[in-house]
């Protein structure tokens, strides 16, 4: 079990350049949970967990785990601090073998390496598929199998938070059960999850609470029962009328 820690993303606004994307969000993440991130394509999602993983290049508000504070810091140093970013299309290192890129994901890890080879052993049983094939070439694996091994190689980093975007997009019914199983159980190790998902009935059946994002601001949150309820939901994020009353 990881240590007990929230993630607490405070009034962020962040963009590129002279755009801003996202207008004082506040979002909570708790150790052992998992939370849901909806909205239409352009809400302003993606940019929020880049903003936190340090690869967003304009970023206003507070950003911490606990008392200590990771606006401004580097990509690499607010990986080391527990935060790990899965992005969509499951970019991994295609070239190199899938053992190769699990190793990539400790590098974070280098001033303290102990456990590596544990953790290695601990996301291959996770991920069932990649054992034994730690020698092939990424590249040649299903996208189902990439969007694996780009877990995996997140989990490598020992996160203490996980921040996935769209983790089942173009991916077999199958594939999208076995993704979510694998959250489940890191949730259940006490591992904070922040996800971002397309499909509203998944996440509301995956995560515990949800936010609801619309033109860069939250404009429904609430425990996942209830937002399962709200037909303002699905018009939000289904571009039906804007979330009036949100």
């Amino acid at each position: 079990m990881t240590e007990p820690a929230t993630l607490s993303i405070t009034d962020l606004r962040a963009g590129h350049g002279s755009v801003e994307v996202v207008h004082g969000v506040t979002i909570e993440v708790r150790s052992g949970e998992t939370v849901g991130l909806l909205g239409r394509n352009g809400a302003g999602k993606t940019t929020t967990l880049r903003a936190v993983a340090g690869l967003c290049p304009q970023v206003q508000g507070r950003i911490s785990i606990g008392d200590g504070d990771l606006r401004g810091r580097t990509a690499s140093r607010i990986a080391a601090s527990g935060v790990a970013l899965v992005s969509e299309g499951h970019r991994i290192f295609r070239s190199l073998s899938v053992g190769e890129n699990l190793r990539i994901g400790a590098f974070v890890r280098r001033r303290n390496s102990s456990g590596v080879a544990a953790d290695l052993d601990r996301v291959l049983e996770l991920f069932p598929a990649l054992r034994g094939r730690e020698r092939q070439v990424a590249g040649q694996l299903s996208g189902g199998e990439q969007q694996m091994v780009a877990l995996a190689q997140a989990l490598m980093a020992a996160p203490r938070f996980l921040l996935l975007d769209e983790p089942a997009a173009g991916l077999a019914p199958i594939i999208v059960d076995a993704i979510y199983a694998a959250v489940t159980r890191l949730r259940d190790q006490g591992i904070g999850i922040l996800v971002v998902e397309q499909t509203v009935e998944r996440a509301l059946r995956e995560c515990s609470r949800a936010y609801v994002m619309e033109s860069g601001r939250v404009v429904l949150s609430g425990d996942a029962a209830t937002l399962a309820e709200d037909h303002r939901v699905d018009a939000i994020v289904l571009g039906g009328t804007p979330g009036s009353g949100g």
